[in-house]
């Protein structure tokens, strides 16, 4: 059986990325592997952040991993949050002060288009891949629902009446940017390793 390390410590993750894999493809995490700091995330793109992470994990332990990032880009806020989504309203990390400033900044604005975009990079061996997952939508006038996390109440898939926070768990992980970007790793591993 081939071991991967996924570059976190949250065991749901882990969990969900494990049941797409093949039964020779064994997951671990951070922990496993004695990784107790907290991963660079210096970069001022998605891509950069999830290279990063996996490279910094990679030369250090010497252990072939993946690493994902993720980010909300609005288009008429220039792809802002992007890769500062998880602190847009300030450093403490408030999913309700980034929902409050992103409705501010977008008060004027008629073009609420928006895209979520989850970017994994693999490292085996020292060869890097990289997988890409998005869901298009847009960015509602008021938050609706209560379910999901960060930006899920402000933003409506395409093809969809309903915002993220009101899909279930099933629903949500269909679409999501980082089950698409998961489904082409997992294609990936179980074809190719």
């Amino acid at each position: 059986m081939r071991s991967l390390i996924i570059a976190t410590n949250n065991r749901h993750k882990l969990e969900e990325i494990q049941a797409v894999l093949s039964d020779g493809i064994s997951l671990k995490t951070l922990g496993d592997i004695g990784c107790t700091e907290e991963l660079p995330e210096e970069q001022d793109t998605i891509e950069g952040n999830s290279l990063q992470k996996a490279d910094y994990v990679y030369k250090k332990y010497h252990v072939d991993c993946f690493a994902d990032d993720s980010g909300l880009e609005v288009e008429a806020l220039d792809g802002a949050p992007g890769v500062h989504s998880a602190y847009y309203g300030g450093p403490q990390r408030s999913h309700a002060d980034n929902n409050r400033l992103l409705l501010k900044n977008l008060e004027d604005k008629p073009n609420r288009k928006a895209r979520f975009k989850t970017v994994i990079t693999l490292i085996v061996e020292g060869n890097v891949h990289t997988f890409e997952g998005i869901v298009n939508g847009e960015i509602l006038q008021h938050p609706k629902g209560t379910g999901g996390f960060g930006y899920d109440p402000l933003f409506q898939p395409e093809g969809y009446s309903k915002s993220l926070a009101e899909m279930s768990m099933d629903e949500k992980n269909e679409i999501s940017a980082r089950a698409r970007a998961v489904r082409k790793l997992a294609n990936f591993l179980n074809t190719q390793l």
